[in-house]
Order: C-alpha cells, then structure tokens, then sequence
C-alpha cells in the first residue's frame, strides 16, 4: 500500500510565502510523475503542477512565476514552493503521484488527503 502524506499548509497573508511537502511511502518501485491540484470551496480540483521524473515541469497559468516544483526522486518526495499568495490562492491542496509502479506489471495512481492552504490578512 503506497500512501502520500503532506504538510506545510496553513495560514499565510497575502503576498507571503508557503512550501508544501509530499512524501510518498510504501512499496514503491518508480514513479512517473508528481504534482500538486488544488480545490477551492465550490470549484472543481485543477491542476497548480507536475513534475515528471526527469524533472520536467508544467504549471498552471495562475502559479507560473510564483510557484516553484521540485523533486527528490530517492526520496519520493515533491516539493511546492509558493510565494507572492493571493487570496484567490486559498484552497485544499492535494499531492499525487502518477503510475506509480508496486510491482512489475501494476502501475497506479495516488492521492494525498489534501492540506489547507488559506491566504487572508
């Protein structure tokens, strides 16, 4: 069983600074891709970024310039580095990992169980 688990959400004021972690554990031969969604109350969950294991990298317009993902592939760990928040920012933010690979021939996806991020003064 392979499980995300994240940290580093909370309360932060507008124009301020958070870094969102995941680390994924378990049995875990290799994985595809990591990124991060958000979902903000009332909106459906679209993506913020991913970064492949070759450390490609795609972001959603809202975050380019702001948003930095990283990855430590021996760690299985991704990274989001989020400065200059706006309220618009505020939202559950959910980690997950793509064809994860727990065995030779099964490859599955993952979720987090999301982490608040809420920008307000």
């Amino acid at each position: 069983q392979v499980q995300l688990v994240e940290s580093g959400g909370g309360l932060v004021q507008p124009g301020g600074s958070l870094r969102l972690s995941c680390a994924a554990s378990g049995t875990i031969f290799s994985i595809n891709a990591m990124g991060w969604y958000r979902q903000a109350p009332g909106k459906q969950r679209e993506l913020v970024a991913r970064i492949t294991s070759g450390g490609s990298t795609n972001y959603a317009d809202s975050a380019k310039g702001r948003f930095t993902i990283s990855r430590d592939n021996a760690k299985n760990t991704v990274y989001l580095q989020m400065n200059s928040l706006k309220p618009e920012d505020t939202a559950v933010y959910y980690c997950n990992a793509d064809k994860v690979k727990v065995s030779q021939w099964v490859f599955l996806d993952y979720w987090g169980q999301g982490t608040q991020v809420t920008v307000s003064s």
